[in-house]
């Protein structure tokens, strides 16, 4: 069920929401448990059984560590301090299992097919599992592990403790704003919201704002880009030309941002709107003025993720600059395939880890004296060059589209012309513009306002909000290109 549908907009969002600010407090967290397992049965129907028992499994593994299997009380364990073999059993239980689930569903058969490849290479003949079905990749599944995973890890180092009421852990890991695209939440930021449950009239007001901004982004602005992008990616030979090529490539850099920020902000609406407040998941990440800040701006929770349970656990930056290059690149390189089953999603990671390390060369020093606006372009070739890699089918395809983009062949006109249609041309120079903070400062400055002067410019603003649910709404009525980004993930 996707959050920019007609069903869920004006079907299971209304009903949810009406019935969980009706009940009474006791029964809003087992209704929203409720609502999120039907949310995802909707979409998965048996493949439910995987969250369920990763949340199980999770559930139990923090209890072993924190030794809330016996009727003592709860105790959180001490930041640093040793740990004793049955401690060290519980989070390796939970890491195997996650690890096991997203391996097997996940990438099972990339790596049956990678496996034949290299055998195929070598002129061996393999049929090696040839025969076994394809396995069904469940929505959201590289999500939700993370986020489970992430409650046992902070349980062992210490960070939160373990709770031994069931539905508060399994609500938080099911939670259906989040599930199926994050941002990834972590226990301790909902902690204290879960124990405390309480829906300010603000903070619902501001949750709806919020979804329709994010619905805006999705359904306006990366639908249009997504018909243009998937148009040129399907083109070879003579059709994609360098101008071509150049236009399906922005087009996609706007479509995935605006579609994966898109669908951020409607969850930490709909989050607001039940009570609970997410972290911020992008921050402008097209105006960075290095790699290492973009990544500080894109997919915030996946790339701290990756820094806190991963990077550090390597050993981060303290064994050396050697053993510091090769962690950052484990680490995007693993990032990468978190994304998707396929070596392109390697190499888009691996890509910009060595712009990563690069930046921890002298290189910084040049680019620190290099004007803002040459570094703002620097990130944007990287990016762009990036995505090429994330959005083409195999190394191939991605080293042909570059060709096509740095050829500088003459472009057929006709196609040019076919591709940026009017309503193109608007939404794109729109996601030029929202893609840097020129809301956020008139929002600011709004915050600053007081008394007549706020009224007069809250009434146009609601308004503008208003319009924009209804051009969505008669997008989406109308059968609207509407595809979802995530199956990949």
């Amino acid at each position: 069920m996707l959050f920019s549908s007609i069903i869920f907009l004006f079907g299971f969002l209304p009903i949810v929401l009406l019935v969980f600010h009706l009940s009474g407090r006791k029964i809003r967290l087992p209704f929203l448990l409720f609502s999120s397992l039907f949310f995802y049965f909707f979409g998965e129907n048996y493949l439910l059984w995987i969250i369920l028992a990763s949340t199980i499994i999770d559930y139990c593994c923090a209890l072993i560590i924190s030794g809330g299997y016996r009727r003592a009380p709860i105790n959180q364990l001490i930041p640093g301090g040793q740990r004793n073999g049955r401690q060290k059993f519980g989070l390796i239980l939970s890491i195997v299992s996650n690890l096991a689930f997203l391996g097997y569903f996940k990438y099972s058969n990339f790596f049956i097919d990678s496996f034949n490849d290299a055998l195929g290479a070598l002129n061996i003949q393999s049929s090696f599992l040839s025969d076994i079905a394809n396995i069904s990749l469940p929505l959201g599944i590289s999500f939700y592990t993370f986020q489970s995973m992430s409650y046992t890890i902070d349980v062992y180092r210490g960070k939160v403790k373990a709770n031994r009421n069931f539905l508060k852990i399994a609500t938080y890991v099911t939670m259906f704003p989040q599930l199926v695209a994050g941002p990834i939440v972590r226990y301790a930021d909902i902690e204290k919201q879960l124990d405390r449950h309480k829906v300010r009239m603000d903070q619902f007001v501001d949750g709806i704002k919020r979804f329709i901004i994010g619905l805006a982004k999705k359904v306006l602005i990366a639908n249009t880009m997504a018909k243009v992008a998937d148009q040129v990616f399907l083109m070879c030979g003579d059709e994609l030309t360098t101008g071509v090529a150049w236009i399906g490539v922005v087009a996609y850099s706007l479509q995935i941002y605006f579609d994966f920020s898109g669908y951020s902000c409607m969850a930490i609406g709909i989050g607001k709107m039940l009570g609970f407040d997410y972290p911020e998941n992008f921050n402008y990440p097209y105006i960075a003025k290095s790699i290492k800040d973009f990544w500080r701006r894109w997919h915030i929770s996946l790339s701290t993720w990756f820094r806190d349970y991963l990077y550090i656990s390597l050993g981060g930056n303290r064994n050396g600059k050697w053993n510091t290059y090769r962690n950052l690149l484990l680490v995007f390189s693993l990032c990468g395939l978190w994304h998707g089953a396929s070596w392109n999603f390697v190499v888009w990671g691996l890509f910009h880890g060595l712009f990563i390390v690069l930046e921890r060369t002298r290189f910084n020093d040049f680019l620190d004296m290099v004007p803002a606006f040459l570094r703002h372009i620097y990130v944007l070739m990287v990016v762009v060059v990036g995505w090429v890699f994330f959005r083409t089918e195999s190394i191939q395809d991605s080293i042909a589209y570059l060709q096509a983009m740095f050829a500088f062949q003459s472009d057929n006109y006709y196609i040019l012309l076919e591709l940026l249609r009017p309503d193109v041309i608007i939404m794109m120079v729109a996601g030029f513009i929202f893609s840097a903070p020129v809301v956020l400062k008139f929002l600011r400055a709004l915050e600053d306002t007081r008394g007549r002067k706020r009224i007069v410019l809250e009434l146009p603003l609601m308004f503008v909000h208003f319009a924009l649910l209804l051009l969505c709404a008669m997008s989406l009525a109308s059968g609207t290109y509407n595809p979802f980004i995530y199956f990949r993930f």
